[in-house]
């Protein structure tokens, strides 16, 4: 590796502690190797897992600490081994930015389940050097976790795809429910949640929303297009749709029963789990073992699904529902984001920002 008269310095907007509170920091990219891609940052969005790590949520969180894992950048140099991208292309970077290549999983080509796997930020690089995320003005990233937006596809709009739209994405596509005519509900409409009506309903699927309350049933059922909405505290309604659902993606972050959406499901329904959660969930095993149904989770996406997924949305002419933002909002944003007060990312316009300030 060079020493650090060859290595380039960025700024970016970094937590120091578990205030979460976010301040311009600068810091040293680590050098660019023969693999590496140099990437000036256009637009990054906001995902809940963020708000975890800045916090110390999961009591793994190093400071000074640069998030942001929907990254959309343009490409500024390229290492002599890279040969996917070039000088001017745009291109997307998403949670994860290393694996060991050996394991069963790298081999499967489903590196996001490597257990030697490199988060883009918040992790420790194969040089020693701590990844910093995209709420910065530059990156340096390996060729294999670097994917291309389509041509057509805005750059704001394809950052949440990036997170948001490879976690719904990666399940319909492994587990069987790309086909048309299937029922689905997407549990709790955030984020993820509003990308994964959308995605489902390009596959010809009819979705159900289901939220606690119905005050975004408007929404759903009017922006978004769902087809039905419901309110999983109305028992008549949640015992109306009992046994119709094929799957049900689970997206909310925080503790809640399983009972009553395992009765949604058919016969050999999935309920595939989404939101991280550190409590413990519990659910009765006959709700289980009746239907033959199946308890799951998925974690984001690969590379290739990554790309797939982007090809999907630019086909179908799907867009993420976002509010840009500047950096200077993003304290603000994260705040309002924890009080699910966003329809439905944020996304900060980084090249547009000024970081130093």
């Amino acid at each position: 590796m060079g020493g650090l008269e060859v290595e380039r310095t960025t700024t970016g907007w970094a937590a120091r502690e578990p205030s979460g509170i976010l301040s311009p920091y600068t810091y040293n990219l680590r050098t660019t190797g023969p693999e590496d891609v140099y990437i000036k940052v256009l637009y990054c969005g906001i995902c809940h897992t963020d708000i975890h790590q800045v916090k110390n949520d999961l009591g793994m969180s190093n400071y000074p600490m640069v998030p942001g894992h929907e990254v959309v950048g343009e490409v500024v140099e390229v290492g002599s081994d890279v040969t996917k991208y070039k000088a001017g292309d745009v291109v997307g970077i998403g949670v994860i930015v290393g694996c060991c290549r050996n394991c069963r999983p790298c081999k499967l080509d489903i590196e996001q389940y490597c257990n030697k796997k490199i988060w883009s930020y918040n992790d420790v690089y194969t040089d020693g050097k701590p990844t910093q995320g995209g709420f910065a003005g530059e990156m340096v990233v390996d060729q294999k976790f670097v994917v291309k937006i389509p041509d057509g596809l805005a750059p704001e709009q394809a950052a949440p795809l990036l997170c948001a739209g490879v976690t719904v994405f990666s399940p319909l596509s492994h587990f069987g429910l790309k086909h048309s005519g299937l029922r689905g509900g997407i549990l709790g409409l955030g984020g993820v949640g509003h990308i994964g009506v959308k995605i489902a309903k390009a596959m010809g699927h009819h979705m159900t929303v289901i939220s606690s309350s119905d005050k975004k049933k408007e929404e759903a059922l009017g922006h978004l297009g769902a087809d039905e909405y419901l309110v999983s505290s109305d028992t008549n309604q949640m015992q109306g749709a009992a046994d119709s659902l094929d799957y049900i993606i689970d997206t909310v972050p925080a503790f809640h029963p399983l009972e009553p959406y395992l009765s949604l499901l058919k016969l050999d329904g999935k309920l595939i789990l989404m939101g991280v959660i550190s409590t413990p969930l519990q659910f009765v095993s006959p709700m289980v073992m009746l239907g033959r149904k199946t308890i799951t989770g998925s974690f984001i996406g690969s590379m290739k699904e990554t790309e797939e997924m982007l090809e999907f949305c630019k086909e179908k002419g799907l867009s993420s529902k976002i509010e840009v933002i500047k950096m200077d909002y993003i304290n603000k944003a994260f705040e309002r984001l924890e009080k699910n007060d966003v329809r439905y990312r944020f996304v900060v316009d980084v090249a547009g920002s000024k970081l130093d300030q």
